[in-house]
């Protein structure tokens, strides 16, 4: 879910989160805004949420280098080939 969906859910909702992860409120609405997340505070907001807004939700353009492991989980979008740091099939040297 994306945080903007996630705040608009509930009045207040902002100002709790920015409570929960230790930011100031303004800094929710600048996400929302589309300035980028940090890595630690993506991680936070994914706790706090219980998992409602995800990492690869609030970094969509790195999160596959971030949390390698998430590629391929259940609900993590596909890493296309064109993606910084995806990894490329490797050629056999057969011809």
């Amino acid at each position: 879910m994306k945080l903007r969906t996630y705040v608009s859910q509930q009045r207040g909702r902002a100002a709790w989160l920015a409570r929960a992860i230790g930011v100031r409120p303004v800094m929710i609405s600048q996400w929302m805004g589309g300035k980028p997340v940090s890595v630690t505070s993506a991680l936070a907001i994914e706790h706090a949420t219980d998992g409602a807004v995800v990492r690869w939700d609030l970094r969509p353009d790195d999160w596959h280098l971030i949390w390698p492991e998430l590629v391929g989980t259940e609900g993590a979008p596909t890493v296309s080939q064109s993606a910084p740091g995806a990894v490329q099939p490797q050629e056999d040297g057969h011809e």
